[in-house]
């Protein structure tokens, strides 16, 4: 897919487009290009079939097959919730595959709805769970479907060569790391691409811990429903916001306890589920596919986006779960400058005020991505891909690492201080010292400076200054860098706070503070990058979930209390004349519910139960706030 984000209400427009479409569940497809649907046509011939699985249900399933006979082709294989429409063996797709450049290269495709979803037969059941122990030879789960499907695709697909890759985005994604989980003998090759990994801790439905509710509601409002039968017809999702105000309408919705029934008619399961278990109990736990993964044989390439809104965890996560457990499988991690999906649709140059110096997309869908799935697939050349393609923003250049993070990069903590100060030298205080800030629930802290709806992506690369002006945000900012400074791997906030209530969210933002005589410029004519504040990693941490998040424990009013939490992920260089800055708040709505700041089960709250706050957050050498980073330059 090819976008023209040069022209700013085109951006808009696009940006607005894709990211409401996100919300719903029929991923963003490529914008149509004709040559390409023209090509499908000329040279594929589809089929559609109802595969069987061991328990008897069967799904549906489209093939698309090359009309030149003359050779044998591997299959790329995509298991989806989200619809593999069109329906009919004479309507096609307008493109195949993870891109085009697969189905030019001469590949067999197959989509199928996975269970219970759309034409295919069986109950539905989000993130379900993989169960190790099938007692009985009917038991399944999704890696059973997957081993059933492809031993019917082998056998009954004419010229394949016995060789099956399979990819997917999202939630897709899921499915694609369950085929990797006791895996058919023909399947080679693995791509999970901002795989849902983990819809408790990181994924889409809450960020440790704490509900991300404009999100879930707008995914849910479709995917929850009910569908009693197989069905060709997509259910539409909420629309009747009655404002463009994200801000107002989630206010005026008021404590999510109501919602399924004002919204929902009490007939959205997945919904229900969420309000059901707000811990992480045996529910979540079971729903994610990192403990299973184990005895991994086909080769993995994992991807994900550093500005991915929705899934930033997940490839984290995956990659790092399949190296610790299987070292001599072929596992490599691909992160890029992209949002959900971004490497598969777009050109990756841009994104809002930043660029990123070249087409980031292209290259890793010709160069990475068929590379890998060739190799495997259709002996071709060994790519020689390295460990980890990591594309490091701010100095907008692919890296290679035998490992990630790099074993060269080594742990430093960036100190908050007194006076809104930031540095890696920690507080020399014996004293308590902290910084205070009154949260209110009723005035939470907005998310982004835009009047959006739907949530979008442009948050994640958005200037922060709208949020710095704000009296219930605390700003912390370096001194200029005297020279560059790139990290490399996780970042983890840790803070010491107390309150006067008994729960509380801290949102932490690491943030690169471009010079007031900086000479970049923005691909939108108005904007000026004088005194931008990028946003390199921003995350959230309900307090409750300190100590354990299945185990909840209030806050003690006015005792001090360590808050450490995951931010994922980062691959940045701060530039030299750049600052560091870091922000510390306790509300980004309505991407994140409000917390009453009430030690309660939240999904009860009442509007009296919200509650105001006041919130400190301490530096000193007994309690030292900080964010812990992994830094490549050495002495630093």
């Amino acid at each position: 897919m090819k976008m023209n984000l040069k022209i700013p209400s085109v951006r808009r427009l696009l940006s607005l487009a894709f990211g409401t479409v996100l919300a719903s569940p029929l991923l963003a497809q490529p914008v149509v290009n004709k040559a390409d649907s023209l090509y499908i046509v000329q040279n594929y011939t589809k089929m559609e079939r109802m595969v069987p699985m061991r328990d008897g249900a069967k799904l549906f399933t489209s093939i698309y097959v090359p009309k030149n006979t003359s050779q044998k082709y591997p299959i790329m294989f995509d298991r989806t919730p989200y619809s593999v429409a069109p329906y009919g063996e004479d309507k096609y797709k307008t493109s195949l595959g993870p891109s085009m450049a697969f189905a030019r290269d001469g590949y067999i495709f197959v989509y199928q709805d996975v269970r219970g979803r759309w034409m295919s037969e069986g109950e539905f059941v989000a993130v379900r769970p993989h169960n190790p122990d099938k007692k009985k030879k009917t038991d399944v789960d999704e890696s059973s479907d997957t081993y059933d499907s492809i031993d019917w695709l082998i056998k009954n697909i004419p010229n394949n060569n016995g060789r099956v890759g399979t990819w997917g985005i999202s939630a897709p994604g899921f499915y694609t790391t369950m085929t990797a989980i006791d895996a058919h003998p023909a399947l080679k090759a693995v791509s999970p691409q901002a795989p849902v990994t983990d819809w408790y801790m990181g994924d889409d439905r809450h960020h440790n811990g704490a509900f991300f509710l404009m999100g879930t509601f707008a995914f849910l409002s479709s995917y929850g429903k009910p569908r009693p039968v197989p069905t060709s017809k997509p259910s539409p999702g909420f629309s009747a916001y009655g404002t463009p105000d994200s801000y107002k309408f989630y206010m005026n919705v008021g404590p999510l306890s109501k919602i399924n029934e004002r919204f929902f008619n009490n007939q959205n399961k997945v919904w229900q589920e969420m309000i059901d278990h707000p811990n992480y109990d045996e529910f979540w736990q079971a729903r994610t596919p990192v403990p299973h993964l184990k005895n991994i044989k086909p080769a993995v390439m994992t991807v994900g986006g550093w500005f991915d809104q929705e899934d930033l965890y997940g490839p984290l996560k995956t990659y790092a779960g399949i190296e610790s457990k299987n070292p001599k499988t072929k596992n490599i991690l691909v992160m890029g400058p992209w949002i959900h999906g971004g490497w598969a649709r777009s050109n990756g140059d841009v994104l809002g005020n930043i660029t990123f110096g070249a087409k980031t997309a292209p290259y890793y869908r010709e160069k990475i991505e068929l590379a890998f799935f060739n190799h495997y697939l259709k002996d071709g050349p060994d790519p020689q891909l390295p460990e980890a393609s990591i594309f490091l923003t701010g100095s907008n250049e692919w890296k290679q690492y035998s490992q990630w993070p790099p074993k060269e990069s080594q742990e430093r903590n960036i100190y908050l201080h007194t006076n809104g100060k930031l540095s890696f030298e920690a507080p020399k205080e014996t004293e308590p010292v902290f910084d205070e800030y009154l949260s209110d629930p009723k005035k939470p802290v907005p998310y982004t400076n835009e009047v959006r709806i739907i949530r979008g992506s442009d948050f994640m690369y958005e200037d922060q200054r709208f949020a710095a002006a704000r009296p219930d945000v605390l700003v912390y900012e370096s001194e200029p860098l005297t020279e560059d400074v790139t990290i490399t791997g996780n970042v983890m906030a840790n803070l010491f706070v107390s309150t006067t209530g008994t729960d509380a969210d801290f949102v932490v933002k690491l943030i690169d503070v471009y010079p007031d005589t900086t000479k970049a410029t923005s691909p939108i004519p108005t904007t000026k990058m004088a005194g931008f504040q990028l946003m390199v990693r921003g995350e959230v941490m309900r307090a409750k979930f300190r100590n354990s998040f299945s185990k909840p424990e209030p806050l003690k009013p006015g005792e001090i209390a360590e808050v450490k939490f995951d931010m994922q992920d980062a691959a940045h260089t701060f530039k030299k004349g750049h600052k560091m800055m870091v922000q510390v708040q306790s509300s980004w709505f309505p991407l994140v519910d409000r917390n009453p700041q009430k030690f309660m089960n939240i999904y009860d709250a009442t509007e009296a139960d919200y509650q105001k706050a006041t919130h400190r957050v301490y530096f000193s050498n007994k309690n030292p706030s900080h964010v812990k980073v992994r830094v490549l330059n050495k002495g630093i």
